[in-house]
């Protein structure tokens, strides 16, 4: 039992950090800061591929924390966006990404689908990919 008995939270903290920790790796980065930075952009961009649906089942897999952070500053009635191609997909991530000197666009983008792949069940990742257009699957390998 934590000293404040609220295990609920103190058991999503550790999932987030373990994420965090295992995307850092992933990407061979020293900043976890960073790290994060990146999986919350990249999973708002995926966020906002997603019918209402799809998005509720895929968020129900992540720790407590990100899932905050997946639905921070979501317009339900602006998604799914019809972004097509896997260019305009990497360009809008490397906008919010421009001030991390440790950012190498594409190849960082798929260390999170990885680890996506790693933490979410594969039925979950299938359904979700199918969503994407073609384009933008082929960055997201199949678990």
């Amino acid at each position: 039992m934590t000293a404040q008995g609220l295990e609920v939270i103190d058991h999503s903290v550790h999932l987030t950090h373990e994420w965090i920790n295992e995307l850092a790796g992933r990407l061979d980065w020293s900043s976890k800061r960073s790290a994060l930075r990146l999986l919350r952009v990249t999973l708002h961009h995926i966020r906002d591929h997603l019918h209402v649906d799809e998005l509720a089942q895929f968020s129900a897999q992540l720790p407590i924390l990100i899932r905050g952070f997946f639905f921070e500053e979501w317009v339900p009635k602006t998604t799914p966006i019809k972004e097509r191609h896997a260019a305009d997909f990497v360009a809008y991530i490397n906008g919010l990404m421009n001030e991390c000197e440790e950012y190498r666009g594409r190849e960082d983008i798929k260390c999170v689908f990885d680890l996506l792949n790693a933490r979410i069940s594969r039925g979950e990742i299938e359904n979700v990919r199918s969503v994407m257009s073609e384009d933008i699957r082929s960055l997201w390998t199949v678990p």
